[in-house]
């Protein structure tokens, strides 16, 4: 008699496959994937409108591997059809939903995107664009209809809620996300499958992100940080995400944390000194969240103190970068000490190298940080210069200059182009920084190195007071007496400027080319 075995059929490979899969499999078809203002939806809700999309992507040409843009708020559209485009073989990419028409109409001809999924509210920057594009794309309206446009309703209509997902390979693409950047053009950094199918183990091990758990960011889905941690890794936890479409102020995030009830929070630096200015922090409704999170820029020491004073609960800092979708340095709920930015998330590998390219093996001495994880980015589309140089096999650096302690923690000293060189010895700006802003009269402070007469770099303090009308001799006095208190006197900025805000990243990251542009004007007016 012979034997007869069944093979067991192979799961398909596909992105949004790897996001969706683990909850449904789990049996979470009616519990929440999305909670937002508008409106609310299951997982098996979210697969079957996703798979609506896909079919009528499909069904209007969409080929394997095209590029799709998403310029959309924080709506449950924004994840239905991006999962709906990886689902159909496409590449879904979110950009900025403050574009400027330069910048959208640059991204549809570097993406070479044939389809834009956008809202009424930004159908006028697409009108200022269309004539420096060449191609004109398919406009869909994702919530109603525009001159040029089709609405989603009626590009979906009548498809089907079933849809078989592309098979794919790990190597295929699976999206993209443009980095801000400090200068220059955009890259647009090209994921493959290969990060949809790794875990990050930071938010199921270490913050036990789970069914039943909420997950709320501040930040914009177009970013890394939100797209990577409260889309991807929320719904393949099986938790539930939730969305606010506006733009956030902290009476808008107050409301959105005492309406829905979050458990963990994810957030900038920038905003969490914000609710602290306002008041927010000081209610109960931000004493009940568990965790919070912070990246993108560094945490100050003082906003970790006065955080933790307010709500009972730490912020854990930690870093990650577009071309890593998640974080891969984090403090942890057992493991957090301020101005750090932790140890290495799980399965994250870290080395320093210094400026001949050799290892730092030494405690307290700079290096520029490479990472290696199963969520690096394939490389930059179309840049194949800054790709070589930015990724190495499975190595990618970061152009990040840490140095290792005693306890195994990195500290962030800033960019490795952002290093100052002063009397011989390396400076980093964020040292500075985050002595400068303990003084209260100020709202945030930033440090660039800029030529003197010799040519030789001196340090640069910028300052944004609360009040533009504050005794300027008094506080420089204040800040120099504290930075002497605290540093070696060739880390003591002796020329100051002001400005009432300074220029950031979409992303959160002061622009210091912009500010030795500014403190080289005004040097060379008052001359």
């Amino acid at each position: 008699m012979t034997l007869r075995f069944r093979r067991r059929k192979a799961p398909i490979i596909n992105g949004a496959t790897a996001i969706l899969s683990p909850s449904l499999e789990r049996g979470q078809e009616n519990d929440l994937a999305i909670i937002s203002q508008r409106r609310n939806l299951t997982y098996g809700e979210l697969d079957k409108l996703s798979n609506r999309f896909a079919n009528a992507l499909v069904a209007n040409g969409l080929k394997f591997q095209d590029r799709v843009i998403l310029m959309i708020s924080d709506r449950p559209a924004f994840i239905y059809t991006y999962l709906g485009i990886m689902k159909a073989g496409g590449v879904p990419v979110a950009i900025n939903m403050r574009a400027a028409p330069d910048d959208l109409a640059y991204k549809l001809a570097d993406s070479e995107s044939k389809l834009l999924l956008t809202e009424t509210q930004f159908h006028q920057v697409y009108i200022s664009a269309k004539e420096k594009i060449e191609t004109l794309p398919q406009i869909i309206m994702v919530d109603g209809e525009a001159k040029d446009s089709i609405s989603i309703e009626a590009f979906m209509e009548a498809t089907s809620e079933v849809f078989e997902p592309v098979p794919m390979k790990a190597d295929d693409m699976a999206f993209w996300v443009y980095s801000s950047g400090t200068t220059g053009l955009p890259k647009a950094v090209v994921h493959n499958i290969a990060t949809l199918l790794s875990r990050d183990l930071f938010m199921s091990e270490t913050l036990g992100i789970g069914p039943g758990e909420r997950v709320f960011c501040s930040s914009k889905l177009f970013f890394a940080f939100p797209l990577g941690h409260c889309f991807f890794s929320a719904l393949q936890q099986g938790a539930t995400t939730i969305l606010y479409d506006g733009w956030s102020s902290s009476e808008s995030i107050t409301e959105m944390v005492e309406k829905y009830h979050p458990t963990v929070m994810f957030s900038v630096p920038t905003f969490y000194s914000m609710l602290l200015r306002d008041g927010c922090a000081s209610q109960q409704v931000f004493k009940n969240i568990k965790w919070y999170v912070a990246a993108g820029e560094s945490l100050p020491p003082s906003v970790f103190a006065q955080w933790i004073k307010k709500t009972g609960h730490p912020i854990l800092e930690g870093i990650g970068a577009t071309e890593t979708i998640h974080m891969f340095l984090a403090n942890t709920p057992g493991d957090f000490v301020p101005g750090v930015c932790g140890k290495p998330t799980p399965k994250t590998e870290v080395k320093l190298l210094d400026e001949i390219g050799e290892e730092v093996t030494h405690m307290g001495i700079p290096g520029v940080l490479w990472v290696k994880r199963d969520s690096i980015a394939h490389k930059y589309w179309n840049l194949e210069e800054k790709t070589t140089l930015a990724f190495k096999g499975r190595w990618y650096c970061t152009g990040d200059v840490f140095i290792k302690d005693a306890m195994g923690n990195f500290r962030h000293q800033g960019r490795n182009d952002d290093m100052l060189k002063i009397s011989g010895q390396w400076v980093s700006p964020i040292e500075i920084e985050n002595i400068v802003k303990l003084n209260p009269a100020l709202n945030d402070a930033a440090v660039v190195g800029i030529p003197n007469a010799d040519g030789h770099i001196r340090l640069a303090l910028f300052l944004a007071p609360h009040d533009p009308n504050v005794d300027r001799a008094n506080l420089e006095t204040d800040i120099q007496d504290t930075l002497k208190a605290n540093l070696s006197i060739y880390k003591c900025p002796r020329r100051f400027f002001y400005l009432d805000d300074l220029p950031r990243t979409a992303t959160d990251k002061v622009q210091r080319y912009l500010l030795k542009q500014i403190a080289t004007d005004q040097m060379a007016n008052s001359a």
